[in-house]
């Protein structure tokens, strides 16, 4: 299944195509397609994992942090 992300980088507006075939989820994707290493933070999302089953909470933490490497409006739609 072929989707489109629009997102901005540090106020940027950008366009990724994205297949599953090569990265796990969307966030991998633009975390690739920018050049931003996420060892620590998958290492603090698998902490979070087995810590609480609350999904609220791990989709908060990926918010937060992607804000933080400068991700915004993330927006993934189906082509």
């Amino acid at each position: 299944m072929a989707l489109r992300i629009d997102y901005r980088f540090k106020g940027e507006a950008r366009t990724l195509r994205f297949a599953n075939d090569r990265f796990h989820d969307h966030f991998a994707a633009l975390a690739d397609a920018e050049g931003i290493d996420l060892t620590q933070f998958l290492a603090m999302e698998r902490q979070l994992k087995s810590m609480t089953r609350d999904k609220q909470t791990l989709h908060n933490y990926r918010d937060n942090e992607f804000a933080k490497f400068g991700f915004s409006h993330i927006v993934v739609t189906r082509e």
